[in-house]
């Protein structure tokens, strides 16, 4: 006979605020990108460019593609980022979802644009430089 398990009030409650806060911190981040993408696209390229991550023979141009990619994400389903991040989910354990998606975004298809040289480094190095330009974006929202 196969046992029943049942989750119990207690723990159904944790884990509900446990994805609720998950979800808020989605929308919070998603929002912040969508209120500055101009002035994060460009802190982004350029520290992707100035770390030797990215060789390119245009700044603007990969600065073009992370507004896209960013602007993407802005309107994107949750379905959508889900599967877009889902080859680098095991990266790093709880990812923000917004420098998770840049990343796949920089690794899969920024390297094959016209005007990239070639990727340097781990895609660990590409999400912590990402996530960096992210966190001093968020923080600086915070007090504005």
């Amino acid at each position: 006979m196969a046992k029943m398990f049942y989750t119990g009030n207690r723990e159904s409650k944790l884990l509900s605020k446990i994805e609720s806060s998950k979800e808020r911190e989605r929308i919070k981040t998603i929002s912040a990108i969508r209120d500055n993408i101009d002035s994060f696209s460009n802190k982004v390229s350029m520290k992707l460019i100035e770390t030797g991550l990215i060789e390119t023979v245009s700044k603007s141009s990969v600065e073009n593609q992370i507004v896209r990619c960013l602007d993407n994400l802005c309107r994107a389903e949750d379905f959508d980022i889900d599967y877009a991040v889902a080859p680098f989910r095991s990266l790093i354990s709880n990812p923000n979802i917004a420098s998770l998606y840049l990343t796949a975004f920089v690794v899969e298809t920024l390297i094959n644009h016209k005007d990239i040289i070639d990727i340097y480094g781990s895609d660990d190095d590409i999400y912590f430089c990402i996530q960096k330009e992210l966190t001093a974006l968020m923080e600086g929202g915070k007090g504005a």
